[in-house]
């Protein structure tokens, strides 16, 4: 009986896919670069070199000679990907707001737009809407057409399973945050994938962020509420129903208490201690309405060195200490990295976190670092995911 991983269309496959890998990242490059960068035999890489010329994914550039890098003997042959032959679209479909970006097939930005929607009067229908609206607005921006468009990737703020889809919720929240963007979106491209956020705020650091080159690693989307997403053993965890990293359980731990994001526990906390009185005499805590406080006010008197502020940080992260000391021990990850619009000013909290680390975990505790992306994590990580899935399909995509 034959072996079907050795068929001549398997090893076919397997020789497109090395030499599509190596020039998507590559700059213009010779069949020689290609064939050394490969393995393959001169005559098996420019054969491979011709098909993906015909099929739209390489264009054949002027030869060495042509430009001048080249003077004697046969001039070589120069290759380069066109990042322009498809689109994909990343969406951040977040619970206040649909953000779309299109982009070309190495991930860089065409265009952007992003609608503002009221969770107040949400509904799986209105959201889907929403997001066939944004992504429309966004390629009209780009002047692309859809037809262009090879891949989709939206992250949404509920765990999501290998299909795309989210589980049941108690109260159809999750089913309202991802009302089956796999198939809204399917009649848009032949590529879709919809991943939790934190998932891809991990696939934004791996790529672009604190994590590259890391394999073990957690993305802490941390501003209003926690959630993670887990890379260990170099690839994204999601779980049986995409719940790898849910933060419910912290609802249990002693010091934590809940899964509330970094930012309403500086305000909490900010403000306990203006209502106790237990603001040291010199902080200008002590001068602030409590009821406009703010997380970002808050870090930036701690990053000044503000006495009642910096109390209000190492209460804070002692409850991150807690956090990273569980997903430390059930994950065994090198690194933490505390991702979206808190990242900015988070270095208070980090410190305190650091200092406060929880002792006798057997395992080496996770160093926290605060990611430099950003508050549009999710909309980079959703690119980011959307270039993967039309990476792994793109022989599937751009036929022979």
């Amino acid at each position: 009986m034959s072996d079907a991983a050795s068929t001549p269309a398997s090893l076919r496959r397997r020789s497109l896919d090395a030499v599509l890998a190596q020039a998507w990242d590559a700059e213009a490059f010779t069949a020689s670069e290609a064939m050394a960068a490969v393995g393959l035999t001169r005559s098996t890489t420019i054969d491979v070199l011709d098909e993906l010329v015909a099929r739209g994914l390489l264009a054949e550039m002027p030869n060495a000679r042509a430009v001048g890098e080249y003077s004697k003997g046969r001039p070589a042959r120069r290759f380069a990907f066109r990042a322009d032959a498809g689109l994909v679209v990343g969406v951040d479909a977040g619970r206040g707001h649909v953000t779309a970006t299109v982009a070309d097939l190495r991930g860089a930005t065409l265009a952007t737009s992003r609608l503002t929607v009221d969770p107040e009067r949400d509904s799986p229908e209105r959201r889907r809407r929403a997001a066939e609206k944004t992504v429309e607005a966004t390629l009209t921006r780009a002047r692309r057409r859809r037809d262009e468009v090879v891949a989709i990737c939206v992250g949404v703020p509920a765990p999501v399973d290998r299909a795309g889809r989210s589980p049941a919720h108690h109260d159809g929240f999750w089913q309202r945050m991802n009302p089956d963007f796999v198939d809204t979106f399917a009649a848009w491209a032949p590529v879709v994938r919809i991943e939790n956020d934190a998932a891809l705020a991990a696939v934004a650091e791996r790529a672009r962020g604190a994590a590259v080159g890391i394999d073990d690693f957690i993305a802490l989307l941390a501003g209003e509420r926690l959630g993670a997403g887990v890379w260990v053993d170099g690839r994204l965890l999601r779980g049986a129903h995409g719940g790898a990293g849910e933060t419910v359980a912290f609802d249990r731990v002693t010091g934590v208490h809940n899964a509330v994001g970094l930012a309403p526990r500086c305000v909490d906390a900010a403000r306990a201690a203006i209502a106790a009185g237990t603001l040291p005499a010199g902080s200008r805590l002590r001068a602030m309405d409590p009821d406009t406080l703010d997380a970002k006010t808050i870090l930036q008197l701690a990053a000044e060195d503000d006495p009642g502020a910096l109390g209000v940080a190492r209460e804070v992260g002692g409850a991150l200490a807690g956090v990273a000391a569980v997903f430390g021990s059930f994950f065994d990850v090198r690194r933490i990295v505390i991702s979206g619009a808190i990242a900015a000013g988070a270095a208070p909290i980090i410190d305190a976190a650091r200092a406060a680390r929880v002792q006798g975990n057997d395992l080496p505790a996770p160093e926290i670092v605060a990611s430099p992306l950003g508050a549009d994590i999710v909309s980079v990580g959703a690119v980011a995911g959307a270039v993967e899935a039309a990476r792994s399909r793109a022989l599937d995509v751009f036929p022979a």
